[in-house]
């Protein structure tokens, strides 16, 4: 009887993970009948690859309202993955909202921003080589999350916002699944609750100092997530057990596609779910989300390391593909562990072409984590840009009733607006 009910409570649990997916048979039957010999292999082998897709059509009226549609393909918020760098994204429109919260005391996304320590573990920063001015700020550290993923600038943005700030924020706008809890460097579990104190400088002088911060939020752990056959640990010895990511950062999918959207069409959302932005910080979003390294003249990034399409995933960065010109692509990356995500919105100005496309999956054949012998580039960006070419010849093809106006999303990178071009392997 005890054995009975072990399988019953079993069956319950599949079952139940199986009613909370969401998947349209059209997308599917569109991948399906497009896909290569690869993509079948991995769209009939989900429990392998732990793949999910969103892709969100985008239908204009006839005042250039854009209206979305979204089709998912194994999208399911209880199925764990992990986010790694995607979680840059919310940190960084926190940012900006945050930073807009403080105008009343002389600061803005430009104001220098020193970091200061008062924890064990923790490091300053009074400098930033990177920039123009060589000094540190909100508005760079986003700029550099945006252009190359930059860790650091993702740390000094966890730090001003707050663990505490950070998340909750974010549950307030309707995304209570989220849980962004670690910066991207060594720190223990309550050394990432602490955050660093501030300093704001306009002109060698202080104008607004943030102390130092802890979270006593509490967050869910109830359930436990592992992956893997084994894994190296923080000593590098091989463990051959699953790795434990029950208290990693958490970020579903489809809160990653409704930030985006927000980020971009913030009318489109409902006003709960809008970050307070101005018109400036949605511009200075449009352009560093969807500008090269090789358009970017501080910092001055390698371009034989750091390519057009090096955050690019979807149709682009497998093979290190030429975007053209005629395309651009709004978006976030993230990498680790063996998974890839990207949430992007693409747009085609030739051919009056807009969509959004939202993934992961997880490609780690080897099933050891930790040991950088990932299926990247022969398994996972494959698998972007060919879901993201289908996608895109649809979207050629398909009829509208009104054609979209993009000219908001035609933007005016630095290279051109210096008229500098950008030296090839240049020194970050």
């Amino acid at each position: 009887m005890r054995k009975f009910t072990g399988i019953a409570v079993l069956v319950f649990a599949c079952l139940t993970v199986q009613a909370q997916e969401k998947n349209s048979a059209w997308l599917r039957s569109l991948l399906a009948e497009k896909g290569s010999p690869l993509l079948h292999q991995i769209l009939e082998q989900p429990d392998t690859f732990h793949y999910q897709l969103i892709y969100t059509k985008i239908d204009r009226d006839q005042h250039n309202v854009p209206h979305f549609t979204n089709y998912f393909l194994h999208v399911n918020k209880e199925a764990y993955f992990n986010p790694a760098s995607t979680v840059k994204l919310p940190t960084a429109l926190c940012a900006l909202e945050k930073i807009n919260s403080l105008r009343n005391k002389g600061i803005d996304k430009y104001t220098t921003m020193l970091t200061d320590s008062a924890y064990e573990g923790q490091t300053m920063v009074r400098s930033d080589t990177s920039a123009a001015n060589g000094l540190p700020s909100v508005a760079h550290y986003v700029k550099k999350i945006f252009l190359t993923s930059d860790n650091d600038a993702y740390n000094r943005l966890y730090e001003f916002d707050g663990q505490q700030t950070l998340n909750q924020s974010l549950w307030q706008k309707g995304y209570p699944d989220i849980r962004i809890v670690r910066r991207f460097a060594p720190a223990t579990e309550e050394g990432n609750r602490h955050t660093n104190p501030i300093r704001f400088m306009n002109n060698g002088t202080l104008v607004y100092t943030q102390p130092a911060a802890y979270s006593s939020l509490t967050f869910d752990y109830t359930k436990p997530v592992f992956e893997g056959r084994g894994h190296y640990d923080k000593d590098e010895n091989l463990v051959m057990t699953p790795m434990d990511f029950t208290r990693h950062n958490n970020l579903p999918l489809e809160d990653l596609q409704q930030l985006l959207q927000s980020a971009l069409f913030p009318a489109s959302v409902p006003r709960s779910k809008r970050f307070n932005l101005t018109k400036d910080d949605e511009d200075f979003l449009y352009q560093y989300m969807s500008q090269y390294p090789s358009e970017t003249l501080h910092p001055k990034y390698d371009t034989s390391e750091y390519f057009d399409s090096y955050t690019k995933f979807f149709m682009f960065k497998a093979g290190k593909s030429k975007i053209p010109a005629n395309m651009r692509v709004f978006n976030k990356p993230g990498w680790s562990y063996g998974y890839l995500t990207d949430v992007a919105y693409i747009a085609d100005f030739a051919n009056h072409v807009e969509f959004m496309l939202t993934a992961t999956i997880y490609v780690n054949s080897d099933g050891i984590i930790n040991d950088d012998k990932y299926d990247y580039d022969t398994i996972g960006y494959p698998f972007f840009k060919e879901t993201g070419t289908i996608l895109y010849n649809y979207e050629l093809s398909r009829p509208r009733q009104y054609t979209p106006d993009l000219q908001r999303f035609k933007l005016h990178y630095d290279s051109e607006v210096t008229g500098q071009s950008m030296p090839q392997g240049a020194g970050k």
